[in-house]
């Protein structure tokens, strides 16, 4: 079972039991994290969407993902999604482990530009 062959069709229409059991076996035999998190999102569409329950689908195997594997493209572009899989401190961590360098820094500019010179400035200008 090295490929996992789901149509969109079959992703929007399986029980939860079946994707579980399919995704998990997928996941276990070919450590592949980009495409399980792609599929997971989908997932979280089809909860939107639905009225079966597929609220923290798999939640042991995303929080696995996200905290023990290595940092990914489609884990670093994804990981939002996900922030109800987490406690607070947990989501702290992720995100300072996931976002992007230039995001971070860009973030940091911005409140030291907000601290020490636009609101300084603005009291000036009414006095």
């Amino acid at each position: 079972m090295a490929e996992l062959n789901l149509t969109a069709n079959q992703v929007f229409s399986l029980k939860r039991k079946t994707l579980e059991k399919r995704l998990m076996a997928y996941y276990e035999e070919t450590r592949d994290e980009n495409k399980i998190v792609k599929l997971l999102v989908a997932l979280q569409v089809r909860d939107e969407l639905c009225e079966a329950d597929f609220s923290y689908f798999l939640k042991e195997l995303v929080r696995h993902l996200f905290l023990k594997t290595k940092s990914t493209r489609a884990l670093r572009r994804y990981f939002v999604y996900f922030k109800d899989y987490f406690e607070a401190k947990e989501w702290r961590l992720l995100k300072l482990r996931l976002r992007s360098i230039k995001t971070y820094i860009a973030e940091k500019l911005e409140q030291l530009y907000t601290q020490f010179i636009k609101e300084p400035l603005q009291g000036l200008v009414g006095s």
